[in-house]
């Protein structure tokens, strides 16, 4: 891949998050506004103070207006970016660019859905596929339910144990979520009570697919070396990597569905723009885009924590719970927090700046976090075989 990075150039230095709720009596100007206002205080800066604005939204406006009209910006560039449901990193990473090319000196990256009143019922289709006749014609639940028994098959993982491990995933999720005042849900689940839950598709239940909700998330970056004048406890962007499939996976009677080419390869050049060798040790946790539990199974492959076949084992291990080896989705991810399309990517990253700041409360911080002082947030957009994938790694120390 071309990408030179822009490792230690640029740093985030505010950052804010609303709850992410069925916010009936707010609109999107206002969770747009309660989540800026917050940044802005992070960071300690005014809203006239920031050069630039990226704005994140798949289906709740157009235009830069969508944000200058509620911020009451004059005279500000503002880019509306949409890019599926990594659409939230793709505002941080233009954000982080524009910095690091010394057009500006300070940018605001914000992400927003409102789609709770909006009758969005997040299994229809994701937006247009490319118009060349071969779109597919199945639910996102749909799609992502073959990727389970594709991996059962492939690795010998019977029927049962399948159960437990998708039921493993989504317990651990709603375990940290639980302790989260920011998720939507905030209940730990039994394994029994998930299992038994009516289908959705094929072998998902309710429990294995992250539900709707309304949010909005923000973060303020300035080059490296202004960081210090805005907060003593920076984190530094070590790599932004974003890859767009060719979509030729849904015709593709080969298409393996126990792996996704795209995240694979945007993990590679992130890792390379990172100096990142060993992930699963050099890392200190996770936040990856479980939209439903068989995706987080295969992206713990994909991104390099466990070895092909072996993902499945590590679950039932608990090697990515709070306190395993290297903590997924400690948040709560997409399970217990909705999936506000263009504000995941932005609210991941809030969780990165909330742990390798020390600041996440002690019933789910991650121990590790001073010490390996690095953390990843992953999103991927589409469905099995059209797909865009996004991975980012941050640091609290430059170097």
């Amino acid at each position: 891949m071309a990408s030179h990075g822009i490792k230690d150039q640029v740093a985030i230095v505010g950052m804010g998050c609303t709850p992410f709720r069925e916010h009936w009596g707010k609109s999107t100007d206002d969770m747009l506004v309660d989540a800026a206002q917050e940044t802005f205080a992070s960071a300690g800066v005014e809203k006239a103070a920031v050069d630039a604005y990226w704005l994140g939204t798949a289906m709740s406006g157009m235009s830069g207006i969508a944000l200058a009209r509620p911020l009451k910006l004059h005279d500000k560039p503002v880019t509306h970016v949409e890019n599926f449901c990594a659409t939230g990193s793709e505002a941080l990473r233009g954000a982080a660019y524009a910095v690091a090319s010394g057009a500006y000196d300070v940018a605001m990256a914000i992400g927003v859905e409102k789609v709770k009143d909006g009758g969005y019922q997040g299994l229809s289709g994701a937006g247009k596929a490319p118009t060349d006749g071969t779109g597919r014609s199945l639910t996102a639940a749909a799609m992502f339910s073959l990727v389970a028994p594709a991996y059962a098959k492939k690795y010998g993982v019977d029927e049962t144990e399948l159960k437990d491990v998708l039921a493993r995933i989504a317990w651990k999720n709603h375990f940290n979520g639980a302790r989260n005042p920011r998720a939507q849900f905030r209940r730990e689940v039994a394994q029994d009570v998930i299992c038994n839950m009516p289908r959705v598709a094929g072998p998902l239940g309710v429990y294995d697919c992250a539900g709707v909700a309304d949010g909005a998330a923000a973060a303020i970056v300035v080059r490296a070396e202004d960081a210090h004048r805005y907060t003593d406890r920076p984190i530094y962007v070590k790599a932004l990597s974003l890859v767009a499939g060719t979509g030729s996976g849904v015709i593709d009677p080969e298409y393996d569905f126990t792996y996704f080419p795209e995240v694979e390869r945007c993990a590679a050049d992130a890792y390379r723009q990172a100096g990142v060798t060993d992930p699963r040790r050099q890392l200190a946790m996770a936040e990856v885009h479980d939209c439903f539990t068989p995706t987080e199974l295969v992206l713990m492959e994909d991104l390099g924590f466990a070895e092909r076949g072996t993902a499945w084992k590590e679950e039932l291990a608990g090697s990515f719970d709070l306190d395993g080896d290297l903590p997924v989705n400690p948040d709560g991810g997409l399970k217990s927090f909705g999936h506000p399309v263009g504000a995941s990517g932005l609210r991941m990253m809030f969780e990165c700046w909330l742990q390798l700041r020390g600041e996440a409360p002690d019933e789910r911080r991650v121990a590790s976090a001073a010490d390996r002082g690095l953390a990843l947030t992953h999103n991927l957009g589409g469905y099995p075989g059209e797909m865009v994938s996004f991975v980012g790694v941050v640091g609290s120390q430059p170097g």
